[in-house]
């Protein structure tokens, strides 16, 4: 686990579009996890910037969603569907086609679910997933507790997360109870993680799964077992890291031949 620690959300993007940038350019066909929520913003708007600009192609990538809530109708505008659309993939030119999401609406869940685990398998399995982190360390929606072996599966959100996600609905009455998320197994077979984690309150959640022993009460520490994952934060997301000053110094100090 390699923990970088930078000034805010603007280099966090940078940073973690240069990765995707050289992944996409090194395979065109690259498969992308993509994560919802306010931490990712910065990458997408990032990557659309690169695409205007330098002419990003992510013509023959594929992306896949995190994850999806069940019960919103298709087009729902907090659907993760509807949101990756208007965030990131229809500011590309990644073809619709390519981008797949849980399918919440199914009237057989878990064979949605199945089928879901089934087409990453597919498409070869994800090159490079972004991940956000919950206040209590859930990475996608494995809440705590959370098998690490899980795949692709319904997940039943706790209070907290639905409080937290109630800001994106009108109220907490119409945030959904359930979800279809890939799994903490499924996410450990990314052949490259970025976690993204910004603010002060995501600092203990942050301290806990860097720091903190590997424990399903908090899902993302299962992170410290991936051999490639980056864990990108700004000041306010590592004030409570007890070897924050170690982090700066090892990054300071990498060969650039290592990469990120």
């Amino acid at each position: 686990m390699e923990v970088v620690i930078l000034p805010g959300s603007r280099q966090i993007g940078r940073m973690a579009a240069d990765a995707v940038e050289a992944l996409v350019r090194r395979k065109p066909d690259a498969v992308l996890g993509l994560a919802t929520g306010s931490s990712p913003l910065p990458i997408y708007d990032e990557l659309a910037l690169r695409h205007e600009d330098r002419g990003l192609d992510f013509g023959r990538a594929h992306g896949f969603a995190l994850d999806e809530y069940v019960g919103l109708p298709a087009g729902h505008p907090q659907s993760y569907r509807e949101v990756i659309r208007k965030e990131f993939t229809d500011r590309v030119n990644i073809a619709p086609e390519n981008v797949h999401s849980p399918d919440g609406t199914a009237a057989d869940l878990p064979a949605a679910c199945q089928y879901y685990e089934d087409a990453i398998k597919e498409r070869g399995g994800i090159d490079l997933q972004i991940l956000g982190v919950g206040t209590d360390g859930h990475i996608g929606f494995n809440e705590p507790g959370s098998s690490f072996a899980s795949r692709t599966r319904i997940k039943t959100l706790i209070e907290q997360t639905r409080r937290d996600n109630a800001r994106f609905f009108s109220s907490l009455a119409d945030v959904p109870h359930h979800v279809i998320t890939q799994g903490l197994g499924t996410i450990m077979d990314a052949r490259h993680v970025v976690l993204v984690a910004t603010g002060a309150q995501k600092a203990q959640a942050v301290r806990d799964f860097v720091e903190g022993p590997v424990a399903a009460i908090c899902a993302a520490s299962i992170l410290q077992f991936h051999p490639h994952a980056t864990i990108l934060l700004d000041e306010a997301a590592a004030s409570s890291l007890r070897l924050a000053d170690y982090y700066r110094h090892a990054y300071d100090n990498k060969p650039d031949w290592q990469g990120l």
